[in-house]
């Protein structure tokens, strides 16, 4: 088992500030917009009131992995009339995803219906989040310029840059909203360039040594959009539930490799089997009653670079991706 030892030099803030000026610099081709709040914070909606887009999204992903994965579109998914996919590689998994891209850090405010609610992700959270997975990984980023994706249909109110900004410890200047519906392109594009993160979430979750991954690339299939927001989410899900494929290198022994293989598709959960809509509904609607064993990719290959030999689990379920996908 290697210990983990991120790289403390790599600084997700600083290498998403290219890709967020050409958010902004070419908002009307992204199809994006772009304003600021009355205390400075920029603001860019890729779905409430702009339309966006698919590249919108594809780029938007890339920022939350921190600039350090590269997301693209291709025609080469393995499904009768599904053929569009998202792939995904990192350069550095474990930052990218876990460090980055995972919405991890959950923000608030206020009480009733009227209350805002949103997981941020995104190279801010190395920043400002106070989640106890920072502790393990031992990696933070200095306060400075930086950015955050927030899946919602609505503007947030002030108190939630403001949050973020006090955490952060930086001007509101500083700091970027992007917002992504999950009801839009760019929405479902960015929640579906989250296949490999899912993944690596899970290898956390199974408890396997982060140390162990060295690489990574993962895809799955591009869903319909749909303007319900409980129909998104559900075709979001199970587009890595039933169509994401994950592609692990590792290092140690084959039995841990193995074991990992075995254990890593969303088909060892208790709850797999039906869209992620139905399931979600039949818990009433509390998330948190959900295995969280069932996140994460149809069919994973692990090989092991010590060893040279590769394991493979889990299949990819074209007919379940057609009860979620509809018409």
């Amino acid at each position: 088992m290697s210990e983990l030892q991120l790289d403390g030099s790599i600084n997700v803030s600083e290498r998403t500030r290219p890709l967020v000026a050409a958010l902004c610099e070419h908002a009307a081709e992204y199809r994006v917009g772009v304003s600021r709040s009355d205390s400075g914070v920029t603001i860019i909606d890729a779905g409430i009131d702009a339309p966006g887009g698919l590249e919108a999204g594809r780029l938007i992903a890339e920022i939350c992995m921190g600039g350090l994965g590269r997301v693209a579109l291709s025609g080469a998914a393995p499904f009768a009339r599904w053929r569009w996919q998202v792939d995904v590689t990192s350069l550095h998994p474990v930052i990218a995803c876990l460090g980055s891209q995972y919405a991890g850090w959950s923000l608030s405010h206020g009480e009733g219906k009227g209350a805002f609610f949103a997981l941020g992700s995104g190279p801010a959270r190395a920043m400002g989040s106070k989640e106890p997975l920072f502790d393990e990984l031992g990696w933070r980023n200095p306060a400075g310029e930086t950015v955050i994706v927030l899946e919602v249909d609505r503007v947030p109110p002030p108190e939630i840059a403001e949050k973020i900004v006090g955490r952060c410890g930086i001007e509101p200047a500083q700091l970027t909203l992007i917002l992504t519906p999950t009801s839009s392109l760019a929405g479902g594009m960015q929640i579906v360039a989250r296949v490999l993160e899912v993944a690596l979430h899970k290898v956390h979750e199974l408890h396997f040594p982060l140390g162990d991954i060295v690489d990574g690339a993962a895809s799955a299939p591009l869903p319909p959009q749909s303007p319900d927001f409980m129909t998104a989410m559900g075709r979001t899900n199970d587009a890595i539930l039933f169509g994401g494929q994950v592609h692990l290198y590792v290092r140690g022994e084959d039995e841990a490799a193995r074991d990992l293989a075995e254990r890593l598709p969303s088909s060892a959960s208790r709850d797999f089997g039906k869209p992620f809509a139905q399931v979600f509904k039949d818990y009433g609607y509390d998330f948190y009653k959900v295995d969280p064993m069932l996140f994460s990719p149809a069919r994973a290959l692990v090989t092991n670079v010590t060893s040279g030999n590769s394991f493979e689990a889990g299949a990819l379920h074209e007919d379940l991706l057609a009860q979620s996908f509809g018409a």
